[in-house]
């Protein structure tokens, strides 16, 4: 004898309600799943917005990407060569990752825009290195955001490259203030908002947290 969904879901035992209301999820998440005929596509990610998180959820998928054996590039524009968790970590352990770090810190520190502009190109330059690779499945454009933000770069150009990448190659961008030239070629774009932030309260960048 078959139960009726409907009436299952108004069945007063709760343990029948929950099973009736997950069979139905489950029924339209399938029919969702099974509507997608994309199997494979290299997608360009965003990363934006003012809160915490952007470079660290960057990282996060490259090492998943590790975890299946691809050759992944990184390179960091803006952020000077600190002594990061993140890279200390990963250099170590997976040497074969091409790891560029462009930048000689934020424009505040800096305070020299030409300085500025010759390491965004420099950085450019790398990758688009890396993007002509045909081994490279996935690369992290750590702050190249900030460095469009700022001009050190024609969006116009970098944009239309980022689009002509090869079908396969992943790239993930991060850094505030998307330009919106970015998210409309953009396949994925995630927005971190700030809900409560410790530094606000007084607290200092922690290695191991921020670094």
């Amino acid at each position: 004898m078959t139960t009726d969904p409907d009436s299952a879901l108004s069945s007063p035992d709760p343990d029948a309600r929950h099973k009736a209301k997950m069979a139905n999820r489950k029924a339209v998440q399938d029919a969702e799943v099974a509507s997608k005929t994309i199997t494979e596509k290299g997608l360009l990610i965003v990363h934006t917005g003012p809160g915490k998180g952007k470079s660290t959820a960057a990282f996060g998928l490259l090492l998943r990407a590790l975890g299946y054996g691809w050759p992944v590039g990184v390179v960091q524009f803006v952020k000077g060569a600190w002594d990061t968790g993140e890279r200390r970590m990963i250099l170590e352990r997976f040497p074969e990752v091409r790891w560029h770090t462009m930048g000689e810190g934020f424009t505040w520190e800096t305070q020299d825009r030409a300085r500025d502009v010759a390491a965004a190109e420099a950085a450019w330059v790398k990758t688009v290195d890396l993007m002509a690779d045909p081994a490279i499945r996935l690369i992290v454009l750590d702050e190249l955001n900030i460095a469009l933000r700022y001009d050190y770069l024609p969006l116009e150009a970098v944009v239309a490259a980022l689009k002509a990448r090869r079908p396969d190659l992943h790239i993930v961008v991060t850094g505030r203030n998307a330009k919106p030239a970015l998210i409309e070629a953009a396949d994925l774009v995630t927005e971190m908002t700030i809900v409560k932030h410790h530094f606000a309260a007084g607290v200092k960048a922690q290695a191991g947290i921020e670094f």
